[in-house]
């Protein structure tokens, strides 16, 4: 059974249920599958075998995205922010694409391609095409190709078949689960597993999604409002963005239901204003990578409204709460091999059937046993998963080994600190020198000395940063990635 099947399957119960857009103008489910179906019949007369989008979230996403599969081809979201040479090159990486992009990115992209849509233009043609014929997809061939964002080495060409997105939602998703007046607000990228595994999860369970292409904090809050949203996903920059926003004021959005965040760290004192500023809201922490197909550990609403309230178990908004069903867990050493006792720190490495791990002209990762190596530092500590950052961020100073995000967390409770990152730079006598760079909360802050002093009252002598730097703000992805590598490159130029 491939991804089409979940959209086949909601047409089946809802067909007249809004599944995209506003309630009094959105598209029906049996909407977006004739049109989805259009779609498919494009594909194949232009004789396509992989579907490139360029362009901003929205109604073209879901269609493009089970278009595809009807036409048993894979569809292919990337970033539109990178450079022309960047989104040229990952083109040339795909077999006889057929790009859809949004008119601001048309040209961008004229000529990387035989064949080039405009995002309107593939709507018109899927909408005036009769549908075709189509065998369910093989369950082996691959659905999506999602490229890395490369925060620590050059994008990847992520392969994710369709057994491994049904998987994701087989044991995450429960079908038909929705009611008619639930509302989920996106604003997370479509070049992200979060963007793809939100059309995949809310159209498996009936769900109305709104889009919001450009994130303001108002116009995030006003879209809560207006449309009555009971769900939404946010990436940890615009739940930061929106809580400063808010000024300590109650968010005012009592249908909010749940909240999900993920795709980068959260800072704790952040979610902590969050979760006053939202009383009525549950809130979820969805750890994942895009090659396990979305979602593997959830700290849930129970979890976090009980951190909250009691200061022996407040350490646990810090985690990602636990696995999901089907998968599972390990806690590794260095060698790659030893399995950890709990509640020591490893590399994280992780088992289930929506784990994918292979890589465009690479091939799997995954060992004999069928593990994926996530390359994140982790502990579990009473079945509650804590992430440490990328093995690839580590410190190593004087021959000991740091993790950046010990010392970020203390860091992010100074007053003066609005956002940090502590990274290593080159050092003749240590090998590496810890540097903490710091976006300050104003124009007056605490000088670097009196920083260093104030962690190293909280913090191990070999913790304590050596040099600190103030800076208007740090690199980051889209998706509020810390870009480390640019952050050191910019760092050690300045200090050269």
């Amino acid at each position: 059974m491939g991804i089409e099947m979940v959209l086949d399957m909601a047409t089946s119960v809802v067909p007249d249920r809004v599944a995209i857009g506003r309630r009094e103008s959105g598209l029906t489910y049996a909407q977006l599958d004739d049109v989805a179906s259009g779609g498919a019949t494009v594909l194949k007369e232009r004789g396509a075998a992989h579907l490139v989008f360029v362009g901003v979230n929205g109604l073209i996403l879901p269609l493009l995205t089970f278009a595809s599969a009807k036409a048993g081809i894979p569809i292919a979201p990337l970033n539109y922010r990178l450079a022309t040479e960047q989104l040229r090159d990952l083109v040339a990486q795909l077999d006889t694409p057929l790009i859809v992009a949004d008119p601001a990115y048309k040209d961008k992209l004229e000529g990387a391609a035989a064949q080039l849509l405009t995002s309107d233009e593939f709507f018109d043609e899927a909408r005036a095409a009769g549908p075709s014929d189509h065998l369910p997809a093989d369950d082996d061939s691959t659905a999506v190709v999602l490229f890395t964002s490369g925060t620590t080495s050059a994008p990847k060409g992520v392969l994710l078949r369709h057994h491994h997105l049904t998987s994701y939602l087989f044991n995450t998703v429960e079908f038909g689960s929705a009611g008619e007046e639930q509302a989920t607000l996106i604003s997370t990228p479509p070049y992200h597993i979060a963007g793809m595994g939100a059309v995949l999860s809310n159209i498996y369970a009936g769900r109305r999604m709104v889009y919001l292409p450009d994130f303001t904090p108002q116009g995030w809050l006003d879209l809560v409002r207006e449309e009555e949203i009971t769900s939404a996903m946010v990436v940890p920059t615009m739940l930061a963005r929106v809580v400063e926003h808010l000024g300590g004021e109650s968010a005012g959005a009592p249908k909010l239901a749940s909240l999900a965040y993920g795709g980068a760290r959260m800072a704790q004192p952040v979610l902590e204003r969050a979760l006053v500023a939202f009383p009525d809201t549950g809130f979820v922490n969805a750890y994942g990578l895009t090659e396990t197909s979305s979602t593997i550990a959830v700290l849930g609403p129970d979890d976090h409204r009980e951190a909250l309230a009691d200061p022996a178990l407040r350490h646990r908004l810090s985690s990602v709460g636990r696995v999901v069903p089907g998968m599972e867990a390990q806690i590794r050493a260095e060698d790659d091999v030893t399995v950890l006792a709990d509640g020591d720190t490893g590399l994280l490495w992780v088992r289930g059937a929506q784990v994918s791990g292979e890589y465009m002209g690479k091939g799997s990762v995954l060992d004999a046993d069928g593990w994926f190596p996530t390359r994140d530092r982790a502990r579990i500590d009473h079945e509650f998963l804590f992430i440490g950052g990328r093995a690839d961020d580590t410190i190593i100073r004087g021959g000991e080994n740091i993790a950046p995000a010990e010392i970020e967390d203390v860091l992010v409770r100074h007053d003066d600190v609005r956002e940090v990152a502590v990274i290593g730079v080159p050092d003749d006598e240590w090998g590496e020198r810890i540097c903490a760079v710091i976006v300050p909360t104003g124009d007056d802050h605490a000088e670097q000395e009196a920083v260093r002093a104030w962690c190293r009252e909280r913090l191990r002598g070999s913790r304590t940063p050596d040099d600190v730097v103030f800076v208007d703000e740090l690199p980051k992805t889209a998706t509020g990635k810390l870009v480390r590598r640019d952050l050191v490159a910019q760092v050690t130029a300045e200090s050269a």
